[in-house]
Parts: structure tokens; sequence; C-alpha cells
């Protein structure tokens, strides 16, 4: 299904990147939280955005709470300020957050067969759920519909970066724009990549506050699934808990066209 091959797609693509932002997570957790990178300059702002560095860090891990040892929450990146950085820090893991969640899910389904019951393309072929493994199935899809995959992923990575306020520019770190809010796409979208049934829009702030230390915790935690499910595949017995319930791979993972 274009949705399940779509996270695959995403969870080999980003293997990498997903690695980096993982270790950034359990060695520096306050370095992704939710809320708005403050845009005062003053010692008493940056003071104000540590502390809520470390709130959000007891929040989403009682236990480590406040933790960088890499000394990410004072550091500066491509010459931005530290906020600027913060914000990056902190949109990074939440976005790589998701993608991996929606890999984890994406990876489970196309392990147990499930797939779209219509074809895969106007010539008829079905979908390769028969194929193998997630990233077999990956594997047997034609060039041109890993093209159309990661063409509309590239699609949705330039949108949340060049509509809406940037989260380094005072925007809001994890918060996609809405379709509905620009004009740079030419015809109406009827849903909203985040949030598509507006859900979360009659929340309050508490437990909108809530859900948000969920996800962060949930992304986590997908991202060191999806690492261990493809780990496992490559290097048999490098995740003793998942020994015989992945099958081996021998292509690469991180060659997205074989």
């Amino acid at each position: 299904a274009f949705l399940l091959f779509t996270m695959v797609s995403i969870s080999v693509s980003a293997t990498k990147t997903t690695m980096k932002l993982a270790l950034i997570s359990i060695l520096a957790g306050s370095a992704a939280a939710f809320a708005p990178a403050p845009t005062a300059r003053t010692s008493v702002a940056q003071n104000a955005a540590l502390d809520d560095l470390k709130s959000i860090a007891e929040k989403s891990n009682p236990v480590l709470k406040f933790y960088d040892p890499l000394e990410l929450s004072s550091t500066t990146i491509w010459g931005n300020s530290n906020d600027d950085t913060i914000a990056f820090l902190r949109h990074s893991e939440i976005k790589h957050g998701r993608v991996a969640m929606a890999a984890f899910v994406g990876y489970i389904v196309q392990s147990n067969g499930i797939h779209w019951p219509f074809p895969i393309d106007f010539a008829g072929n079905p979908y390769p759920y028969d194929a193998g493994s997630p990233p077999e199935q990956w594997d047997a899809l034609s060039d041109a519909a890993k093209w159309q995959i990661i063409l509309f992923i590239g699609f949705l990575e330039w949108f949340s970066e060049a509509a809406g306020t940037h989260y380094m520019r005072g925007g809001v770190p994890g918060a996609y724009p809405k379709f509905s809010d620009h004009k740079v796409i030419p015809h109406p979208v009827p849903f909203n990549l985040f949030d598509p049934f507006g859900f979360s829009s009659g929340k309050s702030a508490e437990a909108k506050e809530k859900g948000l230390i969920k996800e962060l915790n949930n992304g986590r935690l997908a991202m060191i699934g999806i690492l261990g499910f493809i780990s496992e595949q490559r290097v048999e017995g490098s995740v003793p808990l998942l020994k015989g319930l992945v099958s081996h791979y021998d292509g690469e993972t991180m060659a997205p066209f074989g």
C-alpha cells in the first residue's frame, strides 16, 4: 500500500539520521521539547529556556530527568543563537520520532502481509506483499513507484520548511503547517497532514501538553524499535529479543534503488 510503503521507505532512507536523533534523545532528552523556543536574547531569557528544557525533561523521564552530557542545550549551530539551536534540536527529534512511529507500525503491518486489495499500478500488478520482509517488499517495487514515494516525502519536507513561521524563527517546534492556510498548493486539500480530523482542536492546553510529552516518549521508543528491526535483519543476533522473529536481509537498507 502506498501509505505502508511510505512508512518503510522513510524507515529505510532515514536510518542513519534516525540513529543520530535516537542518541540525542537518550543522552539529551531535554533538547527535544515541544514548547516554542524563546525569541529574547537576554541572559534571563536564556535561563528561562534552560528551565523549560529541564521541566520538559523531568516530565518526559522522571527518573533520568535533565541529562545533557553532550551539552547540546548550550551549543550553537550554523551561526544561529542558542535559542534557535535548541528549537532545531527539538523539531528534529519530534519529526524523527513521528517518522519512526509511522515506520514501526508500517513494518509490523507489512510483516503480517496486510496490503490494499487493489492493484499497485495500471498494469494490474499486485502489491509485492509476498516478496518477504518489509525491506524486501521495498526492493520489489519498481523504480517509478520508489520515486513517487520519495518525491512525495520530499514535498512534505519542503512544505514544512517553507510554509508558516519557521521553528528557528519564532515558530513552534514540531508544528506542521496546515495545507488550508497556504496557497502554495494550487488545488484544495481536504485534510491536513497533522490532525486531519481535528481531534485535538478542542482539547485544553493541559491536555495538549500531556499529549505532546506522550508523543515525545513514543517517538523515542519507536526510533529504538525500528532500528532494532533493521539491525536484527542485517546482523542476526544483534538484537537478542528479536532473534528468530525477523528474517535475515542481505540487501542494503541505505541504498533505496538497490
